[in-house]
C-alpha cells in the first residue's frame, strides 16, 4: 500500500500561506517529505499562471494587434463568471494528461483560491473531474480576510507581478474577489469529508493566522506534520462509511 498521498488540494484566500507552503515542502529532504508529511516528490497544478496569461494575450490583442479582448476587460477582471469555472476544468485536464504516465512516487498538488463572488469553493469542486476527486485529500489554509488583505499588500513585488509567491491585487480587487469566503458554509454539515459528486473527499483546516509561514522553520513544520498526519487517517479510511 502506497505510503504517500496521490493528491492534494491546496486552498485558502490569497496570500494565506498555501505557496509558502508548498515550496516549504518543496525544499524538504525527500525522506523528511515521505515519512514526515505523506508527500512523494511534488508536481504542482496552479491556476495563476493561466489566469495570468489570459489577461497578458487580451492585452496584447488589444494594445498590440487592436482586437476586442477574449477573456478579461480592460479593468482587470473576468468577462464571464464561467472562465472561473475554465481554470477548473483546465486544472482538471492538465492532470489528465500528467497522469498518462505512472506516477507512484509522486503526489500532485493542485492549488487555487476561490471567493463567493465568483461561485466560491462549492462551484470550483463542482468543476473538478472525478479522477481528481476519486483521489484527492484537500488542506484549507485559513486566515482572515484582513490578514490575507495584509499579506497580499505585503508580499507585491511590481517587478514581478506574474510571480507565485510575490503577485498581489490591488485592494479593491480583494475586497470584491475574495472578502466573502465560502469555506465554513460549505463544510459546516461535513466535519471531515467533503461529498462532492458522490466522491467523499477528506479535508483538514491549517491555521495561519499567526503567519507561520512567510518565515518558515520548526512551528511550520510541526504544525504542518500534524495537520497533514491527521489528512493522511482521514484519506486512508475515506472509503469506509
Amino acid at each position: 500500500m502506497t505510503d504517500i498521498f496521490p493528491l492534494i488540494i491546496m486552498n485558502a484566500r490569497p496570500a494565506a500561506g498555501k505557496s509558502e507552503i508548498i515550496h516549504f515542502l518543496n525544499a524538504t529532504p525527500e525522506a523528511e517529505r515521505r515519512s514526515r508529511y505523506h508527500l512523494g516528490e511534488l508536481t504542482i497544478f496552479d491556476d495563476f499562471p493561466m489566469l495570468w496569461a489570459w489577461f497578458e494575450e487580451d492585452d496584447l490583442l488589444e494594445w498590440a494587434l487592436g482586437r476586442p479582448r477574449l477573456h478579461t476587460t480592460p479593468d482587470g477582471y473576468f468577462s464571464q463568471v464561467d472562465f472561473w469555472h475554465v481554470l477548473i476544468h483546465r486544472l482538471s485536464l492538465e492532470y489528465d494528461k500528467w497522469r498518462r504516465d505512472p506516477q507512484e512516487e509522486t503526489t500532485a498538488v493542485i492549488e487555487f483560491s476561490r471567493g463567493a463572488e465568483h461561485g466560491g469553493y462549492r462551484a470550483a469542486f463542482h468543476h473538478l473531474s472525478d479522477a481528481i476527486l476519486s483521489q484527492a485529500a484537500c488542506c484549507y489554509v485559513r486566515v482572515s480576510y484582513q490578514e490575507s488583505l495584509r499579506k497580499n499588500r505585503t508580499r507585491f513585488d511590481p517587478s514581478r507581478p506574474d510571480s507565485i509567491l510575490q503577485h498581489s491585487l490591488p485592494d479593491e480587487k480583494m475586497e470584491r474577489l475574495y472578502r466573502d469566503d465560502d469555506w465554513d458554509s460549505l463544510t459546516a454539515d461535513h466535519p471531515e469529508y467533503l461529498n462532492v459528486r458522490g466522491h467523499r473527499v477528506p479535508y483538514v483546516v491549517f491555521e495561519n493566522e499567526d503567519d507561520v509561514t512567510t518565515h518558515p522553520g520548526p512551528e511550520l513544520a510541526d504544525s504542518l506534520a500534524a495537520c497533514l498526519g491527521r489528512l493522511w487517517a482521514l484519506w486512508r479510511g475515506r472509503d469506509q462509511p
